[in-house]
């Protein structure tokens, strides 16, 4: 990607997705190194060959290094890969700043919207380090699965296509297709705002209300999701796709999806901040659904089903009562808002 540097691939933060990245890259050969600020965190990962607390059962390949010290962020790199929690993207990218390899491209994996600002994590990331090359990557991609050998698919987005198009091709394997998508802003606003759907998809699971509930939970959360977007300057086909309804689908879906099983557990009596302690990672949703309503207001969209996730989440209201002002909702046309029209 940049002339002369190593094929050296770096990625920051060793949480359960970006942990398994790491192994998925080195497992196809590729030169890589997981990077954690904790010391004593690296020393572990290194001793243990595993990240027990997010993957069980699965080790690392001989090949995948882990490292904490700066001077391996300065180094020369093909790709820097960015993983951590999209509460501290901006705070993580500042002090990393004056560190990171100045023309190495950066890959963001994080899914969310920052409060306050209500931009996306690739707008953070270009605030924090200007000029730099970024792309973006979203899709329906369960870490443990992925981690376990099982197959799977995803996509990046940019604006720089050929930057797209080599990432995809140095992330594709034989169990991992990435397709490309000149669609950032669609990217990044599906990435983002299916975890509000899946939280409110938990709750429908949490209050016993069956599968046609929850079906309609998600296709009206899509809707949402494509109203913002096309709001945004998104393409709305974009939202058909694998960062679209196939991430909507595994996070609403799976019982390995931390923000589906936040939900439930709010619906079945759990306080979000008791519920946060049981989860075995983050639920980006909650860190999600303020920035996301900002940026609904800013543009003038109806996002019913957030506005309800975030008042069980925040104010306290139940879920019962949630699901009564959803059901009780003006009627209107299916398609309204999601063709820009």
């Amino acid at each position: 990607m940049v002339a002369g540097v190593t094929d050296q691939i770096g990625v920051i933060g060793a949480g359960a997705w970006g942990t398994t990245l790491a192994m998925l890259l080195a497992d196809a050969q590729r030169p890589v190194s997981l990077w954690t600020h904790s010391p004593e965190t690296a020393e572990r990962l290194a001793h243990t060959r595993a990240n027990e607390r997010y993957l069980p059962g699965a080790t690392f390949p001989p090949n995948l290094r882990v490292v904490t010290d700066d001077a391996y962020l300065g180094e020369p790199h093909r790709l820097y890969v960015l993983a951590v929690p999209s509460s501290y993207v901006r705070a993580t990218a500042r002090g990393l700043a004056d560190r990171l390899h100045a023309d190495v491209p950066i890959l963001s994996v994080i899914k969310g919207i920052e409060e306050g600002t209500h931009l996306r994590m690739s707008e953070v990331l270009a605030q924090e380090l200007p000029g730099r090359r970024l792309a973006a990557m979203s899709g329906p991609n369960l870490a443990r699965e992925i981690a376990a050998g099982k197959p799977a698919g995803s996509v990046v987005a940019s604006t720089d296509a050929e930057l797209a198009s080599e990432i995809a091709s140095v992330l594709s394997s034989e169990r991992f297709r990435v397709y490309t998508n000149p669609d950032l802003v669609g990217v990044e606003l599906c990435g983002a705002l299916k975890n509000i759907v899946a939280l409110a998809a938990g709750m429908v699971d949490g209050l016993g209300f069956g599968d046609s509930a929850k079906a309609g939970i998600i296709t009206r959360g899509l809707a949402e999701m494509t109203r913002l977007g096309v709001a945004a300057g998104a393409q709305p086909l974009t939202f058909a796709g694998l960062a679209g309804v196939g991430d909507l689908i595994a996070t609403c879906m799976s019982p390995l999806s931390r923000n589906r099983h936040a939900g439930e557990l709010i619906a079945s009596g759990v306080t979000w901040p008791e519920a946060a302690g049981r989860l075995t990672g983050v639920a980006e949703g909650v860190a999600t659904i303020t920035g996301a309503l900002e940026l609904a207001a800013a543009l003038g969209v109806e996002m019913p089903i957030a506005e309800q996730a975030r008042a069980v989440v925040f104010d306290h209201r139940s879920p019962m009562a949630a699901v009564a002002e959803l059901m009780s909702r003006a009627p209107k046309g299916e398609l309204s808002g999601l063709t820009g029209a």
